[in-house]
Parts: structure tokens; C-alpha cells; sequence
């Protein structure tokens, strides 16, 4: 790897590009050994704030606030960086290495040359917004079936998977199946971060600049570099199309008036309708509340909060199940200690409170949206059968 450093002269400024392995020991010293030589005015890293914050406080979890991550809409980003730690600290596990050390290292240099710490990618959460946005509902529930069956795979890893991984970005590694699926990830997940690491390095100050890059960025950055052009697009994170704001408020729309229709058809078609949809949505929303392993009572709102949420596109049955399990069944400190081994694995997945609290909040919505589509069809050929 090495031999694969990259220098780049920009005017009168030296831009020196270390490729490295997320989980690589040799990536370390790589990056030490080429600080040192070259003492630059600046030392930019693959990172964001928040996935700086991470690294540099282990503790960070310890602080966490489960009911603000429901209430704050963000327990499937939640889940999602959760997913992709863990892949990537069974990956340095078996280099035996520890993830992100050659960040660490390029932080800890800043500090001892007192150079300037540029933190130059993109925030991991805008990342999977504009991966979400650009995608359909097919594309996306194949994309995180694909994810999952990846990560918690247990089938050994040969040697020369191990020595791919060395000179790859471990988050590129994760996705790549994924990306040849699916173009527009690709485009965001790479391109785009590409584009804007090589911006923030371009006009990072100082004579000589420093980057410590995952290998895959190195590819493309240089000639990214040598471009002029505006990032913050990348930042801007697409609305939903007002088709589906639309379909948002039509569906439930739709279903309170073939309810309505029952009524004005027969009173006891019409009160059959609504028990049809109060057993089938709170039904299936307490049945994913039951598979994440809530508390009764928890299931119990599931099955109360189902009916009425699935009327307003802007509730979810999932919140207000996650809220009474995190109520009842507060997570410790300790749970946030855990929460990095314990979801290594599916069943650490509902030991753990914290990620069983995420896991009842996803799996009651979803539960509830089966719920939504099954009554509805129920419904229907109900109302046309007595008409």
C-alpha cells in the first residue's frame, strides 16, 4: 500500500493521498510513517462529526436518548449504522485489528504537529437519506434484505477475502453487492462522497495536505481535485415527490370512505368494516411488537395505536409501542455499554434493551402497513360481495 500513495501538486500546495483499510494494522503505520516525513499544515479524514464523536468517545452510547431517537423519526438510521458498525468490527476482528485506528492515528497526529484536523466527508445520515430518496419500495426492501442476509452471514471468511478487505473501504466492502444492484446507491454511496472528499481536501489550508482515504475513494478523488465545483448539493436532501404526499393521505381517505360506504349499504356491514380493520392493523402491529420481544403492555398499544395511526401518514403504531417499551423497560447504562457486541448477533439483537426497543418500533410500523393493505382488501371485496 505504500506504493500507492498519492501526490498531487495544486499550484504551490503538495496534497499527499494515503489509500488505507478501514481494519488494516498495516494502514496504521502507513499513515504514521507518512505524516512524519511529510509534517503537512493539514491532516483531512475520511469522517463526519458524528462518526468522529464516535471514535473518539467510546462511551458516546452511554448518552444516548432512546426516546428522542423515536421521537426524532431516526431509529432506522439508528439501526442501519448499528448494522454497518458491527460488519465492520467483524471485519477488523479477523485482521485482528481495531476499526478506525488509522483515523485515530491521523487525529492524534493533528494534535502532536498541531496541524489542521479536516473532518472531509459527508454526513453518514445525509448519505442514506439521498440513498432512500432516490429509491422505490421494491428497490428498498430488497436493498435492506441484501444488507442483513450480508451481515449477519457466519460463514468463515477465507484468506483471500481477508486480503481484499485490507485494500478496500470496509463501507464500500459492505455495500458493493448492493451498489452493482442498484446504480443510483453507487452513485450517491460512491460518487457523490468522492466529489465532496475531494472538495473538502482541495480546499483544506496549508501548504501540504494530508488525506487519509479509504483505498476505493483514492481512485477517483485525484482527478476530483483537480475540479473547481459546488458540494452543497450533495448536502440537500430530495423531498418526497408530491405523488406520494398525495398517496400518503389518499390511501386512508380511500378506506374511510368504503367504511362509510358499508354504513350507508347496511349499519351492520358498516360496523363489520371497522372491526375488519381494528383486528387485522392492531392484530399484525402487536404481532411485530410480540416478535421484538415488548412488554405486554407494549403489545397492548400496538394493537390500541395501529387503527388510528395507520389513518395519519404522519404517525406511526411503531413510536408509540417504542415509547412504552422504553417507559417500562428503560435502558441501563450497561445496555449501552453492550450494545456494539450484543448486536453482532440476531438474538443479541432482542437481549440487548436498546436495540430491542429499536427492533419493536420498526417491527410494529411494519406489522401496522401489512395491516393497512390486508384490511383494506378485506374491505373492498366485502362492500362489492353486498352491493
Amino acid at each position: 500500500m505504500e506504493n500507492n500513495v498519492i501526490k498531487i501538486n495544486l499550484d504551490d500546495r503538495e496534497i499527499t493521498l494515503i489509500p488505507t483499510a478501514h481494519v488494516s494494522k498495516q494502514s496504521v503505520e502507513l499513515v504514521e510513517k507518512t505524516i512524519d516525513e511529510i509534517q503537512p499544515d493539514s491532516i483531512c479524514i475520511e469522517l463526519d462529526q458524528d462518526r468522529y464523536n464516535s471514535l473518539t468517545d467510546p462511551d458516546k452510547f452511554k448518552n444516548t436518548d432512546i426516546v428522542r431517537i423515536i421521537k426524532e423519526k431516526r431509529v432506522a438510521m439508528l439501526m442501519v449504522n448499528l448494522i454497518l458498525a458491527n460488519y465492520q468490527k467483524k471485519m477488523a476482528a479477523n485482521l485482528s485489528s481495531t476499526s478506525g485506528a488509522e483515523m485515530l492515528m491521523g487525529i492524534n497526529k493533528a494534535k502532536e504537529l498541531n496541524a489542521q484536523l479536516v473532518l472531509a466527508d459527508r454526513p453518514v445520515q445525509t448519505t442514506f437519506k439521498r440513498i432512500w430518496a432516490n429509491m422505490g419500495f421494491k428497490d428498498k426492501i430488497q436493498m435492506l434484505s441484501a444488507i442483513i442476509s450480508a451481515i449477519f452471514d457466519d460463514e468463515e471468511i477465507s484468506e483471500e477475502e481477508l486480503a481484499n478487505l485490507q485494500q478496500s473501504d470496509i463501507l464500500n466492502s459492505a455495500l458493493q453487492e448492493v451498489s452493482q444492484k442498484f446504480p443510483k446507491v453507487a452513485e450517491v454511496l460512491v460518487t457523490e462522497r468522492d466529489m465532496y472528499l475531494a472538495s473538502k481536501i482541495r480546499h483544506a489550508p496549508g501548504k501540504k495536505i494530508v488525506a487519509i482515504l479509504g483505498a476505493a475513494h483514492t481512485l477517483n478523488v485525484p482527478k476530483y481535485i483537480e475540479q473547481e465545483y459546488d458540494i452543497s448539493r450533495f448536502d440537500v436532501i430530495p423531498p418526497k415527490k408530491t405523488s406520494s404526499k398525495l398517496l400518503g393521505w389518499l390511501i386512508p381517505a380511500i378506506i374511510v370512505t368504503l367504511i362509510l360506504l358499508s354504513f350507508h349499504v347496511n349499519a351492520d356491514i358498516g360496523l363489520k368494516q371497522i372491526k375488519t380493520w381494528i383486528i387485522f392493523n392492531g392484530s399484525l402491529a402487536a404481532l411485530g411488537a410480540l416478535i421484538g420481544g415488548g412488554h405486554p403492555l407494549s403489545i397492548l398499544v400496538a394493537f390500541l395505536a395501529a387503527p388510528i395511526t395507520s389513518l395519519n401518514p404522519l404517525l406511526a403504531a411503531g413510536w408509540f409501542a417504542g415509547l412504552t417499551e422504553a417507559w417500562l423497560r428503560k435502558p441501563t447504562v450497561e445496555d449501552f455499554e453492550r450494545l456494539s457486541d450484543d448486536t453482532a448477533t440476531l438474538k443479541g439483537f432482542w437481549k440487548n434493551k436498546v436495540s430491542r426497543t429499536l427492533l419493536i418500533v420498526l417491527l410494529s410500523s411494519l406489522g401496522s402497513s401489512i395491516g393497512t393493505f390486508v384490511s383494506s382488501l378485506s374491505i373492498f371485496s366485502s362492500l362489492i360481495n353486498n352491493l
